[in-house]
């Protein structure tokens, strides 16, 4: 199966990256790292919380209905004039509920990874995450995925297609591993570890501590 990373070399790809830069007011190859670094960060974040039989039965509600792929359909239509409120609206709800508490850090750390802004990063993710229901939504059609265990495999295959790609790049691997490297639920440990070095546990104070140890404050 592709890779999500081999996505965004296609010609959809490169229309979806040409439209959220248009969209958001940012130059394409700085978008196009945005997307590289976030996709699979998001989908890793989306197979974690449909680990769950609650978690596997929303998501799948949502790709059979919403987000069944056909955002896809109208690119030019969905570009054109800027992205709906309701699109953005729509993205940070699902940015929200498979990130949590850790969408600020992970916001950050692809900010100083792509040397975008925090709040410009916040903007792309917020159309990219409906976007990237679409893909899952529409893969999962085409798949005749109806029940969890087929659902955690499209997911799995779509990152492992993208870690065989030979297109992942040390960022990627970067972020995909802060997702709770440690096993212990926190992803804000595992990025203060990993970019302060030594144990995870005592770098300290939250996300606060994790922002002031990147920043040098």
């Amino acid at each position: 199966m592709a890779g999500i990373l081999d996505l965004l070399g296609s010609d959809l790809g490169k229309q979806i990256i040409s439209g959220v830069a248009g969209s958001t007011g940012n130059d394409t190859g700085k978008t196009s790292n945005v997307l590289t670094m976030a996709l699979p960060v998001l989908m890793k974040a989306m197979e974690r919380n449909s680990s769950s039989p609650e978690g596997a039965e929303g998501l799948m509600g949502a790709l059979s209905g919403k987000h069944d792929g056909s955002i896809l359909d109208n690119l030019g239509g969905l570009f054109n004039g800027g992205v709906d409120d309701n699109v953005k609206k729509d993205g940070a709800g699902i940015l929200g509920h498979i990130l949590g508490n850790k969408q600020q850090g992970v916001e950050q750390v692809i900010s100083q990874k792509a040397g975008v802004d925090a709040g410009s990063v916040g903007n792309i993710l917020k159309i990219a995450a409906p976007l990237l229901m679409g893909v899952l939504g529409k893969q999962s059609k085409q798949n005749g995925v109806n029940n969890a265990g087929g659902l955690t495999d499209l997911i799995g295959g779509m990152l492992g297609g993208a870690s065989n790609s030979g297109a992942v790049t040390k960022e990627q691997n970067f972020l995909e591993q802060m997702l709770d490297s440690d096993g212990d639920g926190s992803i804000v440990d595992d990025v203060a570890g990993m970019f302060l070095g030594g144990d995870k546990k005592q770098s300290g104070g939250g996300i606060a501590g994790m922002l002031g140890g990147l920043f040098g404050k």
